[in-house]
């Protein structure tokens, strides 16, 4: 498998600032970045008597006494453990423990140091954590938000630690925002609260002092590490702006803040973090070109085809591709690719496996590919100096974008029957009624009629039936309930003209037909003026 190298490889380098991440939530963290910690604050230059003398005072110490007996205990090992971590101040001491690094498991890191020193009780564990939360209270550290959001420390215990000493007034004034707003279920009111004690717990100061850029590093970090869709991200930010935080000038919602308008060309392609710098600059004057005769729709269209679906796959498989001229192998496996994707299915006995389905849209994958090969070739015409470089032949031909066999195949999806829906009898009839005796499948006979007493009636003619009368009205619709055999009368039955002779019933006949053995009526001669 070879790749033609093109007059542009030598500068092949790769785009300065671009990743593959390259998503609106990056871009508005870019626009409202989040607040830096720094190396020192007066807090975390806290000798240990004075760390020790602050912690023992309210409001850091519990109202049980018992409790803040193991309380004292918890934050005597703490202190203890990070005296015996290099560095000057509290913070540094733990950035040089390691026990970021572990995340939600930082408990093995202080056990083993307790095991070494012979502090084997399982009850110096549940308090450690709680004086951890403590120390974390009174700044004298600030943990990443990373950490935070991990769940290494117990939300709740750090809002009820927060909402007791750090900011009292704050927290309460956000849990009323939450009860008096409109649609506002509790469990969301309980979310913003413990992401408002995560930033503070990260940041420091108040939730007076949040801005728009600690919302968004924490909502992206929780995204990140706890892979899911954050609930609740709306609420959090609203509640936050009504509470008067975020700033003056911030946008009402977290809509408006993600919100980038419409982009330019290169920040369309720069979203998909493609590699060879000079392709991707062909890809962006290209969008250029063509961008005032285009709707802001069709352009981000053209871009995902042209950025995505075509050079960021050849990239991703061909990391040396730096050309629009490609090997014929290589231009087969990208239109496989793109023709199929991977699907999981249920299989009748429970299992699930992985199997390949054909796109529904590759075709315009194909067609803007081939129509920006042939602009390329017609631009070189007429600017061969900017665009005769990259004139190559088009790796989607012409047939391949053939309509009639697509429309057949969506008429044949359209027309296609549901597999779940429910199988109807063809011709419902009501209960208790024999199923008509119809014509068989091959015969060339009618089914015979049976003759009632000079009266041709055929089982097949349409009947209307009268059923018994309701409030002074007869009741005209048919249901199981009506009579089988017509009645005595010959109102509200279908009869034909008796072509029969004498009193006895008429022979069998067909109803456009004299008697059986007879010749059909022929028509008489017309009468003339003077007869008539």
């Amino acid at each position: 498998m070879t790749i033609t190298s093109s007059p542009s490889a030598s500068r092949r380098t790769p785009a300065a600032g671009l990743e593959p991440q390259f998503t609106c939530a990056m871009v508005a963290r870019q626009r409202f970045p989040a607040r830096s910690v720094p190396n020192n604050w007066p807090g975390t230059e806290r000798s240990r008597a004075e760390a020790a003398r602050l912690l023992s005072r309210p409001p850091y110490t519990l109202e049980n006494a018992g409790s803040e007996l193991h309380h004292k205990h918890g934050i005597v090992m703490v202190l203890d453990w990070l005296e015996d971590q290099p560095g000057q101040t509290w913070q540094e001491r733990w950035k040089a423990s390691g026990i970021e690094q572990a995340g939600a498991a930082w408990r093995p890191v202080i056990k083993q140091w307790l095991h070494e020193r012979g502090l084997r009780a399982d009850w110096r564990m549940p308090v450690v954590g709680r004086a951890l939360t403590t120390l974390i209270s009174a700044e004298l550290l600030r943990p990443s938000v990373d950490w935070l959001a991990a769940g290494a420390s117990r939300q709740g215990v750090l809002v009820r630690s927060m909402a007791h000493s750090r900011d009292p007034d704050g927290f309460e004034r956000l849990r009323e925002l939450g009860a008096q707003a409109h649609g506002v279920r509790p469990g969301a009111v309980t979310t913003t609260l413990c992401r408002s004690a995560l930033i503070l717990a990260a940041k420091g100061g108040t939730i007076a002092d949040i801005i728009i850029g600690d919302v968004l590093e924490l909502l992206e970090t929780q995204a990140v590490v706890l892979k899911r869709a954050m609930a609740g991200t709306e609420v959090f930010y609203r509640l936050l702006h009504q509470f008067g935080a975020l700033g003056e000038d911030a946008p009402r919602n977290l809509r408006e803040v993600r919100n980038l308008g419409q982009r330019t060309p290169e920040e369309l392609i720069d979203r998909y973090g493609l590699r060879c710098r000079a392709v991707r600059d062909l890809l962006v004057d290209y969008l250029r070109e063509r961008q005032p005769a285009l709707d802001y729709n069709s352009l981000k269209s053209l871009s995902y085809h042209l950025g995505k679906r075509f050079w960021q796959d050849i990239e991703h498989h061909h990391p040396d591709a730096d050309s629009l001229r490609l090997a014929p192998d290589v231009i087969g496996q990208w239109k496989q690719r793109t023709r199929t994707k991977d699907k999981t299915v249920t299989t009748p006995d429970g299992r699930r496996t992985s199997t390949k389905v054909e796109r529904l849209n590759h075709r315009d994958t194909l067609t803007q590919v081939r129509a920006f090969y042939l602009d390329l070739a017609q631009w070189a015409l007429e600017d061969p100096g900017r665009w005769g470089p990259w004139v190559a032949p088009s790796p989607v031909r012409a047939d391949e974008l053939e309509n009639r066999k697509i429309q057949r195949r969506r008429r044949a999806r359209m027309d296609a029957p549901h597999p779940r829906a429910p199988a109807c009898p063809a011709h419902p009839r009501p209960l208790g009624r024999p199923a008509p005796q119809g014509r068989r499948r091959g015969s060339g006979s009618s089914p015979p009629c049976r003759p009632r007493r000079g009266i041709h009636r055929c089982r097949s003619a349409t009947r209307t039936r009268r059923g018994p009368a309701r409030n002074g009205r007869p009741d005209l619709g048919r249901g199981p309930t009506h009579r089988k055999t017509p009645r005595s009368g010959t109102r509200g039955r279908a009869r034909l003209l008796d072509l029969g002779g004498g009193r006895g019933p008429a022979g069998h006949r067909h109803p456009h037909r004299g008697a059986a053995g007879t010749q059909p009526p022929q028509p008489g001669p017309i009468p003339a003026a003077h007869d008539r």
